[in-house]
């Protein structure tokens, strides 16, 4: 009678899990449908699963456009993401190893000022860093879409959180060898640190990648587009490119999916507040 209760309820759980999969899938699946049909199979009005006739050449369409340039956009997304994620991981990094390992007498009041920002709504800071920005003549430039976006509060607290359960012992080794606040750091805490810096890195790019209004205000240049601001350009007020916005979207997301595969087992381990990676 128990075997057969777990079986049921080991159905049961993986009939959950694949619906919740298939409704996570739908939204892949429309901009792939979407993104290989034409014009006509989109706005018409019965539905098929797939068109009658995929549309491979839309994804050439979409990278021969000279009034979108995606290919463009797509390398310029990619630096801004791969820079915003190194620094941040650099300097949130050290930010949490200092304030969980090495005693100061304001240290507390050093946490919890940061912790502060997070409440601070990024409506209220978005024009005071725009007129910095802009003073220092950074507008489209590479500078000013990386620069203002290193330091995030959230990923100095997770790493705060994670450095506090880190193994004492092997920091008290590393300072019977000789080794101060930085050669541990660097030779002994990153190495051993791996998963929580897949976790943020993760979230990072992904924020990264994602980010559309900073951009868009700062890219004021077409060759400071980035993946998000060249989406937008597909709708506008007197036109709506469904195809090739389809496309750009199927396309645009690809990198996010190889990111997450790859760094999917870290993300729940990175947040743990203990555990060397064996």
């Amino acid at each position: 009678m128990d075997s057969h209760l777990r079986g049921l309820a080991r159905a049961l759980r993986l009939t959950l899990l694949i619906a919740l999969a298939v409704l996570f899938l739908i939204p892949f699946y429309l901009m792939v449908r979407d993104g290989l049909a034409s014009e006509s199979d989109i706005t018409a009005p019965g539905w098929t699963f797939f068109p009658h006739t995929l549309h491979f050449s839309n994804v050439r369409e979409l990278f021969d456009d000279p009034s979108v340039p995606m290919a463009h956009a797509l390398w310029n997304s990619t630096r801004i993401a791969v820079l915003t994620t190194a620094g941040t991981l650099l300097l949130a990094s050290m930010c949490g190893y200092g304030l969980a390992r090495i005693p100061y007498p304001h240290a507390n009041a050093v946490f919890y000022g940061i912790l502060g920002t997070l409440m601070i709504p990024s409506a209220v800071t978005f024009v005071p860093s725009f007129v910095l920005v802009s003073s220092l003549g950074w507008v489209s430039s590479l500078r000013g879409l990386v620069v203002p976006t290193l330091f995030s509060a959230f990923a100095a607290f997770l790493f705060r959180q994670y450095f506090l359960g880190f193994p004492g012992e092997l920091e008290d080794a590393a300072r019977v060898d000789g080794l101060g606040y930085w050669r541990t750091y660097w030779r002994i805490v990153v190495p051993n640190s791996r998963p929580v810096f897949a976790a943020v890195g993760a979230i990072v790019f992904i924020g990264s990648w994602n980010s559309f209004l900073w951009p868009l205000v700062i890219g004021q240049d077409q060759s400071a587009w980035t993946v998000q601001v060249a989406l937008a350009s597909f709708a506008t007020a007197q036109t709506v490119n469904l195809h090739e916005l389809f496309t750009a979207a199927a396309v645009s997301v690809l990198p996010l999916v190889v990111v997450f595969v790859v760094l999917q087992r870290h993300i729940v381990a990175g947040v743990e507040r203990s555990g060397i990676d064996d």
